[in-house]
């Protein structure tokens, strides 16, 4: 073997691919400081941009929810993406705790407002929002700005937005994915199909044998994902790696899964 021959490596669950990372901090038009993480191209400038909503902090939701970290992780080496991603007040993770308080959806419209024009003054281009579960309903809610390309909606439940949210969208005519688990506790394909028929545009893709945590389907998301925003790169991306590789700590959040929660009823929409 010469010299120069590299060996594969399988992408895991805990692979860090490289990238360029920073620590950083949102300041919210209330005066609130969040904590969050921006993930960039190593040795490239990105094709566009993830802005990542995370699902319900009440439930275990954050900035490091199993989905986004993946994308953080890998997709600035695989598809030249950056990758913003913030922990929406009151939420905590291991970068931090994000000021302020839980807000049923209504005060995280200044959370969502700081992280696209944090992207905006970082000169990121093609900003996209990628919105999970409760994130999806503050992406339709709050997201509708000048400074985004469109949206993509993972496991959209539509408890917290409002027809008149989607009407917005679909006079706006920005591009909207929703992908929808088969097996989502909230909103499955069929009736997923029927709702989003208020926004003319938007595409809805059922997702055979998902559920609403997207376990053991992080790829399919982050393919479908970036077949969206970075329409030139092929997919399904490589599972395998030939360059230097990290391992993350996957212990950091055994007290963050779904039967830790089990018996925490789930917010409704304020009145």
């Amino acid at each position: 073997m010469g010299d120069d021959v590299r060996v594969s490596n399988p992408i895991r669950a805990n692979s860090i691919l490289p990238a360029q990372r920073e620590d950083i901090e949102l300041h919210t038009a209330d005066g609130l400081r969040l904590v969050g993480e921006l993930a960039r191209p190593l040795d490239r400038d990105p094709v566009a941009t993830l802005v990542c909503l995370h699902p319900l902090p009440t439930h275990g939701g954050m900035m490091d929810s199993h989905v986004f970290r993946k994308a953080a992780w890998r997709l600035p080496a695989l598809a030249g993406l950056a990758v913003l991603r913030f922990n929406t007040r009151g939420t905590s993770s291991v970068r931090g705790t994000s000021e302020g308080a839980f807000s049923g959806a209504v005060d995280e419209k200044y959370d969502v407002a700081a992280a696209i024009e944090y992207a905006e003054f970082a000169d990121l281009p093609n900003i996209w929002l990628l919105g999970w579960s409760f994130g999806t309903d503050l992406t339709l809610m709050h997201g509708l700005d000048p400074g985004v390309t469109g949206a993509i909606l993972l496991s959209p439940p539509l408890r917290f937005s409002a027809p008149e949210h989607l009407a917005a969208w679909a006079a706006d005519g920005k591009p909207v994915t929703a992908l929808v688990p088969e097996f989502d506790d909230y909103l499955r394909p069929a009736e997923a199909t029927e709702r989003f028929k208020a926004i003319p545009q938007a595409e809805v893709v059922g997702v055979p044998g998902a559920k609403h945590l997207w376990v053991g389907d992080a790829e399919t998301v982050l393919d479908e994902v970036v077949r969206r925003v970075a329409p030139d790169v092929p997919v399904p991306l490589p599972r395998e790696w030939d360059g230097p590789m990290e391992s993350g700590d996957m212990n950091a959040y055994a007290d963050r899964t779904v039967a830790a929660f089990a018996d925490v009823p789930v917010p409704k929409p304020l009145a």
